[in-house]
């Protein structure tokens, strides 16, 4: 694993950690909020990845070892654009795999930008004020015994910014994506509702699936509760669309 900085185009440090395996094709993973690049489950995602994909694991601002707060998805695009950047500069064809409000940023990102070859959403809100947060479903499994208490807890916890700016909503910027994009969801997620991922696979205009996971928890959880199924599919999308997109 090689530590990188990259500095955004509004001057923010970003730091990232590339696994290179000698391959043409890089994957980027973008986490959610509370996440980073150090979040156990992510890092099993880039294992299960890199036989085939050399990989990149991203710190939003106000995360992890970046620099800077967390602006709730209003600026984080520039961060992962910044990764993108740098990138293609060294493969043929990179995609993104974002989680939660990692994936709305990985939807905005790909809209509004260049560079991105493929998206796999996983859990994503079609705004941010739209999240449902429903505090009565909590998962305690993975919220609370896992992600505070037990295996999970290694690179939690952020830094957080002024939530009132004004945030891109991934539902209004989906139809000007110009790359294939996975949608996948659980159907048990508590946090944000499969709705969201219906509601932007409806309004995609490019080459789309929808996936919702029976029993799935929300994002990065489908890894720990869902594995077998959550990797197979992200494994065939990206060969379907990366690898063998010339």
């Amino acid at each position: 694993m090689i530590p990188i900085v990259l500095e955004t185009s509004d001057g923010q440090a970003i730091h990232v950690d590339h696994y290179q395996n000698d391959h043409s094709y890089a994957v980027i993973i973008a986490h959610g909020f509370f996440n980073s690049k150090d979040a156990v489950l992510l890092k099993e995602l880039g294992r299960s990845l890199e036989d085939r994909y050399d990989i990149f694991i991203i710190d939003f601002r106000g995360h992890g070892e970046s620099g800077g707060l967390y602006y709730w998805t209003s600026k984080e695009s520039l961060d992962l654009q910044a990764v993108v950047d740098y990138a293609k500069k060294h493969y043929q064809k990179v995609g993104v795999i974002g989680f939660s409000l990692g994936a709305a940023t990985s939807i905005i990102t790909a809209s509004k930008g260049k560079g991105i070859d493929t998206v796999i959403a996983v859990s994503p809100p079609t705004e941010f004020e739209k999240i449902e947060y429903r505090f009565w479903e909590l998962d305690v499994e993975n919220d609370i015994f896992y992600n505070l208490t037990g295996g999970g807890r290694a690179g939690k916890g952020v830094r957080p910014g002024p939530f009132w700016l004004k945030k891109d909503k991934p539902i209004q910027w989906i139809g000007q994506i110009k790359c294939p994009i996975l949608y996948i969801h659980g159907d048990a997620d508590w946090l944000i509702k499969p709705w969201h991922s219906e509601a932007l696979y409806q309004k995609t205009p490019t080459q789309k699936r929808l996936a919702i996971i029976k029993q799935g928890p929300h994002a990065e959880y489908l890894i720990r509760k869902n594995k077998e199924e959550t990797i197979r599919l992200i494994r065939d999308w990206l060969e379907e669309t990366l690898k063998e997109a010339q």
